[in-house]
């Protein structure tokens, strides 16, 4: 059976990935939501289904470009996980292609201080 939209196929690859990923109490699960405009960026301890920290661009009022936004996305999930006490995450992409704003997210997660 042909994978008939492009939102299948992140669901296909998505379901794939999260078989492989799990966030633990010591390492969470870092994972990304793209929409059309905003980004978001969860903290998530599988375990207990709880999320640990997030921060979205809908926080950010400032007006500039997706990638700028993500990677202002990125510093405050690690601002906020590390207030947290989490150091160590384990990196869910979510079914999108690392490139793009995902990636300047999770670079600038790794400026922050996070280690994944």
């Amino acid at each position: 059976m042909a994978i008939k939209t492009k939102q299948d196929r992140r669901n296909k690859i998505k379901a794939r990935v999260r078989g492989h990923i799990s966030g633990t109490t010591e390492c969470p699960r870092l994972t990304v939501f793209r929409s059309n405009k905003q980004i978001y960026a969860q903290v998530i301890d599988d375990l207990s289904g709880k999320t640990l920290a997030s921060a979205s661009s809908l926080k950010i009022t400032d007006k500039a470009p997706k990638k700028e936004l993500a990677a202002k996305v990125g510093e405050m999930i690690a601002k906020s996980a590390q207030e947290a006490g989490i150091t160590t995450v384990v990196f869910d992409r979510n079914g999108y292609l690392y490139h793009g704003r995902v990636r300047e997210l999770a670079d600038a997660a790794r400026k922050g201080g996070l280690k994944f």
